[in-house]
Parts: structure tokens; C-alpha cells; sequence
């Protein structure tokens, strides 16, 4: 299949039907760069739901690989971080090598990102429960990052996309001041509507904040070799596309 878009086209799977991250991603990559959304469904944001979900991801990327994506992106980055960081690079490699085009899982992503801002230690900020927020931590603790605290906002999975970006806002600088040390914030989730707090913690705390969406446009902007730089949207997208 032939596609005009003249610096690439990405396949990206959603891993919920919630609206607003696609939008999100479109409107922040540079003109030219192709995007071919397929959509997952899951619902309760539960790990036996994430860690059962890999074949149907397959599914999609096998779509996405005969359509001729440049680069396929299956985010959500619970599904993968339960895979444990081993397992989910032999998943990638082996879709890679089947499918014979390049896969970038979103957990993977954001440790690119931040290994890019050249953060040791971060604090996280995630809408899940303490059980995941575990996981999610020895994810990273896995990829080399301290981890001061992996902290979950309380609110019921099919609801995150309500919630108000003051509110994370206000979670986020709690703990950030809490713990003390952290020289990065993650965001992990592309369910919450967030992208108009990321200049202001950068500016309030004083350090880089890897957000899913600008974490996804900046990589997928390096993978193309594209470089387009954002403003408004946090250092990673302003300085270092």
C-alpha cells in the first residue's frame, strides 16, 4: 500500500478506545509524517488484563507491517513493564525480525527519553494502583534509574481521561518535594490529558518531565531522522528532536 506522507508514516496501537492521546499525537507531529491508528480494548486496567493482551497487539502490528509503516508504535506501557524488561525486548525483537519492520514499545520509549535528558534518578507519577506501582518501578529499576517514588493518583481506570491536569499537577509536586533527589518526572499513561502542565513543572521543580506523548512525537521524530523542535510542550520536544 502507497502513502503520500513524504517523511513517514508510523502504525500506532492504542491500547484503550479512549479518545484524546491519537488527537494529541497528530496535532504534535511535524507535517509529513504519516499516522495509521488501530485500537485495542482493554477496559479494567488490571494486570492479568495487561499481561494477556500481547497477541492481540500482534494482531495489529501484523496489519500494520502488510499496510508498510516505517515504524510501528503498540503503546500503553503497563502491557509491556509486566513483561519485565528482559521479556518484552525478546517480544519486540523477535516481532521485529518476523514482521521485518522497526517496533518501538512505549516503555522502551520513555527509558530512551530519559536516558536522553541524561536522568539517574526520577520520580513517577502513574493513575494505577500500588500493586502495578511496583512493577512499574523494578521496570525501571531494571533500566538502571533510582527511583524515588512511583506514585499513583487515585481514580478508577475508565475515568482518568476527567481528570483535572491541576490535579496530576498538584500530585506530581507533592511528591516530587517529598522524596527529595530526583533530577526527572515520568508520567506514565497516555489516559490522562496532561499536556498543559509539562512547562510548568519543568519551570516550578527545575527538572525535565517525560510525558507519553512528547516522549512518543520526539522518538518517532529521532527514528525518522526528522528534526522539528516544539515549543510549549517541555524541554524534550524544544530542544532535542
Amino acid at each position: 500500500m502507497g502513502f503520500s506522507s513524504w517523511r513517514g508514516v508510523v502504525g500506532m496501537i492504542n491500547p484503550t478506545m479512549r479518545p484524546g492521546v491519537t488527537e494529541e499525537v497528530i496535532r504534535l507531529l511535524p507535517e509529513g509524517i504519516g499516522l495509521i491508528p488501530l485500537f485495542l480494548n482493554i477496559r479494567r486496567g488490571t494486570e492479568d488484563e495487561f499481561a494477556a493482551i500481547m497477541p492481540a497487539y500482534e494482531e495489529r502490528i501484523a496489519e500494520l507491517a502488510e499496510c508498510g509503516c516505517d515504524l510501528i508504535h503498540p503503546h500503553g506501557a503497563p502491557p509491556f513493564m509486566v513483561q519485565g524488561r528482559k521479556r518484552e525486548a525478546e517480544i519486540v525483537t523477535a516481532w521485529e525480525k518476523k514482521y521485518k519492520v522497526p517496533i518501538m514499545s512505549v516503555a522502551q520509549n520513555h527509558v530512551n527519553a530519559l536516558k536522553t535528558l541524561k536522568a539517574k534518578s526520577i520520580v513517577g507519577a502513574t493513575y494505577f494502583p500500588p500493586k502495578l506501582n511496583a512493577i512499574f518501578a523494578k521496570y525501571f529499576r531494571e533500566a538502571g534509574f533510582t527511583v524515588r517514588d512511583m506514585a499513583g493518583i487515585d481514580v478508577p481506570f475508565n475515568e482518568v481521561q476527567n481528570l483535572s491536569s491541576y490535579r496530576v499537577y498538584a500530585h506530581i509536586k507533592r511528591h516530587f518535594l517529598a522524596v527529595k533527589g530526583a533530577d526527572a518526572i515520568y508520567m506514565l499513561g497516555s489516559g490522562w490529558r496532561t499536556l498543559d502542565i509539562i512547562e510548568t513543572l519543568e519551570r516550578d521543580l527545575q527538572v525535565p518531565v517525560v510525558h507519553p506523548v512528547t516522549a512518543r512525537v520526539w522518538e518517532i521524530q529521532k527514528r525518522l531522522h526528522v528534526r522539528e523542535p516544539r515549543d510549549g510542550f517541555g524541554y524534550l520536544l524544544a530542544a532535542l528532536p
